[in-house]
């Protein structure tokens, strides 16, 4: 007798085969079994998708075995999975094996065999001494009674410096302590948050449940962490899984506990493949598993914020409880905001004079200063003053940015770099110069600026910069960061990588250069990323007490427009206020949460090409879309038309009901795939539900 068995198998994007495929099984397997599987010439993994039955009349391909010592996953992890595929348009199968860890799929039954004879090491308290346990300030207390009585799921809005994280371990630590299975999810938006966070858990945790109490998922883990960490979270020996986005997948079977950590932060959702949101999965899986879900934030998504509405007489209350811890910890203040008209500065001036002032006169104190600018390299721009000449890249429809430190110019878009030309390509004029400044440049000025300043031990100024060029070496943004806390550096130049999460005790003043460009960009959330990234960065000076008391800590902001209500709400710390301004006005241009968006996107190698395939699919829909109120917008280029080559262009729906938005998505998908055959010029094209950037 043999049996039938449909597996999902990571068919390629728009190949058409969507659902599962049917195997023979000499026995009977459980459905979330992993199995290795023929397709074609190629053998995959797969995943057992439903109950086998029994089936002796159909010829099929035999199953070629099960992973021996790997229990079946969960009903509610496939059905995250297929959700996941359902609402964000991509198959089953591409969400399931995407969430498996690669070594899964790579390793051969020879390979699996010996990887499971490795006997893992029992597991005892860790010799850690047990860390001293601050008092639970009132705010603290209060929110986790909540918590603790009410269903959620929760956002738990509180001020940079509250004691967000505290809440997040006494939280983890009575719900592991209530069940001996019990497991607890933590989700960081970037990896540079992880180590930080991880130090605190494991501290937390280790002396009580051991140091393998706790496992991360990122992709900076090599291929045999990730499997070593995902296995044992499947087991259920990890307590605790730390991770990012990816982490919303974890096979844990003992799941009671979601913590997404600042939730605002846009790096939750998926950019490639299935564009999903890892903070709207996280709910939709506490609701599926019965756990408890806090999304955590000092500047929450307008979208939460939405959704924890209290009840008024015209509408009820949101779906989220919204949870409030407005003091820091230890009574340290919220940092003075000061505004400097760069209209009254000299021309160029790229630091005032009164914030060099200020600067000095903290570090001859001893404090630390940070400055943000979010651009990285020396100059966005090269350019020639004769002829006009720009560095442009040659691949994309964007400038190569200068990069002084190996001379290079360099294309943040497709990589492609070459050396600094001695003279201009154009003109040959030999006077080439940088137009516009990043962290490199600013680094590099301060220096020259202060360079008379001392530290209170006598020794000359330290400045260092962190961004994505200076960390790319495997644990120098860990070591750079260490360098930091430790009182080593006086002035930290980074981009938006040291605005959110750092526990920096002792950063008295921080600098924001340049915010200006979000104010009047066209995309409808750039002031909500701005507002945010600027109340994070303001959020990292005066958290230790004892140095904000002794002298007022502040945050300068340098702005041709300091009059701007986004940096009047700033000043005054005012989130509500900010998100009471933006919602009206989401609301009367009915934009999202007031309504429903997908973005369908299209590449090829001209833009005609791309804009053809769209237009064509918008007449296919068009009945459709009339029937379920879908509005499409005409195609239109990227906001970067061409990047390596290929031209982009992009086509907006919208409607203010999810579920006929939905309902159109799957039926038009249909028309998509067959359109794609018709139009070959079109290299790909993807479906994004609840687009993040327009």
């Amino acid at each position: 007798m043999s049996y039938l068995i449909s597996v999902m198998v990571h068919t390629p994007a728009h190949s058409g085969i969507g659902g599962a495929l049917s195997y023979s099984s000499v026995t009977p397997m459980p459905a979330g079994t992993l199995v290795r599987v023929p397709l074609g010439a190629r053998e995959l993994l797969g995943v057992v998708w439903d109950p086998a039955e029994n089936d002796t009349d159909i010829s099929l391909r035999p199953v070629s075995h099960a992973l021996e010592g790997v229990e079946p996953l969960t009903p509610s992890w496939r059905q995250l999975v297929q959700f996941a595929a359902h609402y964000y348009q991509r198959s089953v199968g591409e969400v399931a094996l995407a969430a498996l860890p690669n070594q899964l799929r790579e390793l051969s039954a020879e390979q699996w065999t010996r990887r499971l004879k490795r006997t893992v090491k029992a597991d005892t308290p860790s010799e850690r001494d047990t860390p001293q346990i601050p008092q639970a300030t009132p705010e603290q207390s209060e929110v986790l009674a909540q918590i603790a009585t009410q269903p959620g799921p929760f956002l738990l809005f509180g001020n940079t410096g509250s004691g967000k994280t505290e809440v997040y371990l006494r939280a983890a630590h009575e719900v592991l302590t209530r069940h001996a299975n019990a497991q607890v999810l933590v989700m960081v938006p970037e990896i540079n948050l992880t180590p930080q966070l991880e130090a605190r858990f494991r501290a937390r945790f280790a002396p009580v449940w051991g140091e393998s109490c706790l496992v991360t998922l990122h992709s900076g883990l090599t291929p045999a962490q990730r499997l070593n960490h995902w296995l044992a979270a499947h087991k259920g020996q990890a307590r605790i899984v730390l991770g990012t986005r990816m982490a919303v997948f974890a096979s844990m079977p003992g799941l009671q506990l979601i913590v997404v950590d600042e939730e605002h932060d846009p790096s939750y959702k998926q950019q490639e493949g299935a564009r999903y949101s890892a903070r709207d999965l996280a709910v939709y899986r506490g609701q599926l598993e019965k756990a408890k879900v806090i999304l955590g934030s000092a500047t929450p998504s307008l979208e939460s914020w939405h959704h924890s509405r209290p009840a008024t007489d015209t509408e009820p209350a949101g779906r989220y409880l919204r949870l409030h811890m407005p003091s820091r910890v230890g009574h340290g203040a919220l940092p003075l905001v000061r505004r400097v008209d760069m209209n009254r500065q000299p021309y160029k001036t790229v630091f005032s004079s009164h914030l060099l002032d200020a600067m000095r006169e903290r570090i001859t104190r001893g404090e630390q200063i940070l400055v943000l600018l979010n651009r990285r390299g020396y100059a966005p721009v090269l350019h020639c003053t004769d002829c006009g000449w720009k560095s442009e890249c040659p691949h994309c429809s964007a400038y190569r940015v200068f990069h002084k430190l190996d001379r290079t110019l360099r294309c943040h878009h497709c990589g492609f770099t070459q050396a600094v030309p001695r003279a201009c390509p154009s003109c040959g004029n030999q006077d080439i110069s940088p137009l516009g400044r990043g962290t490199e440049q600013l680094e590099e000025h301060l220096g020259e600026l202060l360079c008379d300043v001392r530290r209170t031990d006598g020794q000359a100024l330290r400045i260092a910069r962190i961004d994505a060029d200076s960390t790319r070496l495997k644990g120098e943004l860990e070591r750079q960061l260490a360098e930091v806390h430790a009182g080593a550096v006086d002035i930290l130049v980074g981009t938006q990588m040291i605005a959110k999460g750092h526990d920096f005790r002792r950063v008295t003043l921080v600098a924001a250069l340049n915010p200006d460009g979000a104010l009047f960009s066209s995309d409808f959330r750039a002031p909500e990323r701005l507002f945010s990234l600027l109340m994070q960065a303001a959020g990292r000076a005066g958290r230790d007490a004892h140095m904000s008391t002794a002298h007022a800590c502040e945050m300068w902001l340098q702005s041709f427009y300091p009059q701007h209500p986004l940096f009047e709400a700033l000043k005054q710390h005012d989130y509500p206020a900010f998100a009471l301004q933006q919602l009206q006005e989401r609301q009367e241009a009915n934009l999202p949460p007031f309504s429903f968006q997908a973005l369908v996107r299209a590449e090829a190698r001209s833009q005609q090409a791309a804009q053809d395939f769209l237009s064509a699919a918008r007449d296919a829909g068009a009945a459709w879309a009339e029937a379920a109120l879908v509005d499409i917008y005409p195609a239109v280029p990227m906001a970067i038309q061409r990047v390596a080559n290929i031209e982009r262009a992009q086509m907006l729906l919208e409607c203010s009901s999810r579920k006929a938005l939905q309902g159109f998505l799957n039926q038009w998908q249909v028309q998509l795939l067959t359109l794609r055959g018709q139009h070959k010029h079109v290299v790909r094209w993807a479906i994004d539900v609840d687009p993040l950037a327009i």
